[in-house]
């Protein structure tokens, strides 16, 4: 099977024709027997051996052409996982089990990372053995590659503590497991049964104990956030810093170099530098929490001649994802002793510092990842939802959240999406919106359109609510967006408290803004109207795609109003201030007092500007009221407000809800972050699962941070429930 040149173990000079020998024989045609001693020899390499990337791409190249035959590629996978299971096993294990293991991640990341970018169609990995392979020790039993390389991953990653010997070797791992997972990024955007994930479906295929301690782990290295400063002294290639011209990023197909570690990539980056464990825990775990396997229900499954993609499409469901399931049942693990009823918790749940995620997620909240985490959090597990409602330090998490949103100019269309649905999941509880409006913020440096002191937290998420209306209407357009603001505003309507001044004129502001539109709108399709009688099919289809969006206008101005309206029903005497603006600009709801959609809530606006003019005009003496006079007789007049007169309207109440194919969003979104942030380079041309057009050079040279332009996904599927 060929012959193997005798090397030094770890003493002595290596030949660096021996590296290159060991190297090419790896990617050449001849096979060598998962036993052989050749393994040992290539995963005993010292980690400055160099490569540039012409002969990296060679490399790459030949072992594609090739492992059809050699499968090289699982048995360098099935090294990986032995050495791993080594480094698990065993009690004070030395350095070279670490570095074996190092470099068998590195080989498998270069050349697994390559085969997926390059497969044209079916991705074919041969991850099998020969049938005549003898595995040593009969170590894989009934397992295939791709089960045991990624049990293996996933024990060392859960079981093993980060240290300066492990540092390495953890972050390679998890720079590994979104290699083998970005099989994602060759399918569609809608999951379908014959996608082929083999890594992340061993994933998922794992024991549940596993599976919440990798969850659990994932998620303390995202809270923990350190940089443990490995052993440089063991690791030749990043010691000397006369090397750093030498190795260059390179936009290849393939990683940079052999041997030069990923990690490298990661933490010389700003955004890495912070935490590189951290950072693609969060990201690993995002991959893991959102996929959903696609099976053929067994019915069609048995029907074999309706093979249409549709027809495959429309009979097949998913199964669970675990990794899901488990995120949704952790709990805190100060209150996991017993809940309310008495009843010890299941083991099968993990349990976390919820005041450590908390925090964490509130320094962390500017990285679109942890505000995806934060939602998943709050979407999907309740205990944490409670956790977060009952903290009386919510501008931990709404501040960031609020300062993003005032830069959404800045922002993706997607982080708007998910900020704004958050704000929605937490203003469906009562106790949060009476809650922000008694924490007082002495300032607000970031708010630079005026001074804010002394403005409560709840003013302040009016403020920036309706500024992200009015920002929405100027610039992205975005009905969904639209109403999800104006139904966390409905929400916070009932229970506002003392709400500002420049918050409530905010508010009459956006009713004036809106009818102006509203007025426009009709004048310009009545005009189309009476210009397009007996005209062209085009005039007609003009007037009603106008007629549409006016419907839309209304039904933005009824919500306002709504929102006015629940304010005046239920909140009045709290809120002189919002008194004081609607009767300082009384005059922009004339016009639609006998509108048949608002009338009625115009009717109750004018019911309390009728009571409150006339007590100034019983209290109006000769010369100008200044501001604070006419502030100081709503103030006293609110005392004795008892609604005589007004209609009440059931209170709104608006909800979030997934669809139920929520995954068309969330897994091309989340692979976007992926590539934007994980350090190293990915084949656009190979991407199916979202438009690369419009980002193509941010991910061909690995820059940090790209985003895509507003709008390039779809919307993220959810109802609003009232």
């Amino acid at each position: 099977m060929g012959s193997v040149p005798s090397t030094p173990r770890k003493s002595g000079a290596w030949s660096p024709e021996t590296a290159e020998y060991l190297i090419e024989t790896f990617v050449d045609n001849q096979p060598f027997p998962v036993s052989s001693e050749f393994w040992q020899k290539l995963l005993e390499l010292p980690l400055n051996v160099q490569w540039s990337a012409q002969r990296v791409q060679q490399a790459c190249e030949l072992l594609a052409k090739n492992n059809c035959h050699t499968r090289h590629l699982a048995k360098i996978l099935f090294h990986l996982a032995c050495c791993l299971q080594e480094s698990v096993s065993s009690s004070g294990v030395s350095p070279l089990v670490y570095e074996k293991a190092v470099n068998a991640v590195y080989f498998s990341s270069t050349f697994l990372k390559y085969l997926i970018e390059s497969a044209q169609g079916d991705i074919q990995l041969y991850l099998s053995l020969e049938d005549d392979e003898t595995v040593p020790n009969d170590v894989l039993r009934d397992q295939t590659i791709e089960n045991f390389v990624m049990r293996n991953v996933l024990n060392f990653i859960a079981s093993i503590e980060v240290s300066p010997d492990t540092y390495l070797l953890h972050l390679e791992l998890l720079n590994f497991m979104i290699i083998a997972m970005s099989t994602q990024l060759l399918c569609g955007s809608s999951p379908g049964p014959n996608d082929v994930n083999p890594f992340l479906d061993a994933a998922m295929d794992q024991d549940s104990s596993l599976v919440g301690s990798v969850v659990h782990r994932l998620l303390l290295n995202f809270m923990v956030r350190s940089n443990v400063p490995f052993n440089r002294a063991t690791y030749s290639i990043l010691s000397d810093g006369s090397q750093s011209s030498v190795l260059q990023r390179v936009g290849s197909a393939a990683a940079n170099i052999v041997l030069f570690p990923f990690s490298y990539l990661v933490s010389s980056s700003v955004e890495g530098s912070k935490s590189p464990i951290s950072d693609i825990s969060i990201h690993v775990l995002l991959v893991l929490v959102h996929y959903h396997k696609c099976v053929v229900s067994e019915d069609h499954a048995n029907n074999k001649s309706s093979t249409s993609d549709s027809l495959l499409k429309e009979n097949s469901q998913f199964s669970d994802n675990p990794y899901c399931k488990a995120l949704e049942h952790a709990i805190d693990c100060e209150l996991d002793r017993v809940d309310i009823e008495g009843n010890a918790h299941s083991a099968r749940h993990i349990k976390l510092p919820f005041a450590s995620l908390f925090d964490t997620l509130g320094i962390c909240l500017a990285d679109e990842a942890a505000v995806l985490l934060l939602y998943s959090l709050l979407q999907g597990n309740s205990a944490f939802l409670e956790y977060v409602l009952v903290r009386t330090d919510l501008d931990t998490l709404l501040m960031p959240i609020l300062e993003a949103l005032y830069n959404a100019s800045t922002r993706t269309a997607n982080q708007i999406y998910m900020l704004l649905i958050i704000l929605l999941i937490l203003s469906q509880d009562s106790s949060f919106n009476a809650s922000i409006h008694k924490l007082i913020l002495t300032a607000v440096p970031w708010y630079k359109e005026r001074l804010l002191h002394q403005t409560s937290l709840g003013s302040l998420m009016v403020i920036i609510l309706i500024r992200t209306v009015q920002y929405n209407l100027s610039k992205l357009r975005d009905v969904y967006l639209q109403t999800t603001c104006l139904a966390t505003l409905a929400n916070m309507a009932p229970h506002v408290h003392r709400v500002s001044a420049y918050a409530s004129q905010r508010l009459v502001s956006l009713f004036d803004m809106l009818s102006r539109k509203y007025n426009k709108l009709a004048e310009r399709r009545d005009n189309k109207l009476h210009s397009a009688k007996g005209n062209s099919v085009e005039g007609n289809n003009l007037v009603e795609d106008m007629s549409t969006e006016l419907h839309i206008y209304t039904d933005f101005l009824r919500l306002v109003l709504e929102i006015i309206n629940a304010i005046l029903t239920y909140a009045l005497p709290r809120n002189p201030e919002v008194v004081y603006a609607i009767m300082h600009r009384q005059e922009v709801f004339q016009p639609f007092k006998n509108h048949p959609r608002f009338n009625e809530l115009i009717d109750n606006i004018y019911t309390v500007l009728d009571f409150f003019n006339s007590h100034m005009d019983a209290q109006r003496e000769d010369g100008d009221w200044s501001v604070n006079e006419v502030l100081q007789v709503i103030i006293v007049n609110c005392r004795s407000w008892r609604g005589d007169g007004m209609k009440m309207f059931t209170q709104l109440r608006f909800t979030y809800e997934q669809e139920s194919h929520p995954e068309e969003f969330f897994i091309p979104y989340v692979w976007q972050l992926v590539l934007s942030h994980c350090g190293f380079s990915f084949n656009t041309g190979a991407i199916n699962l979202f438009p690369v057009d419009l980002q193509t050079e941010g991910l061909e040279n690995g820059v940090e941070g790209s985003t895509l332009q507003n709008g390039d996904f779809d919307k993220p599927e959810y109802q609003l429930d009232p």
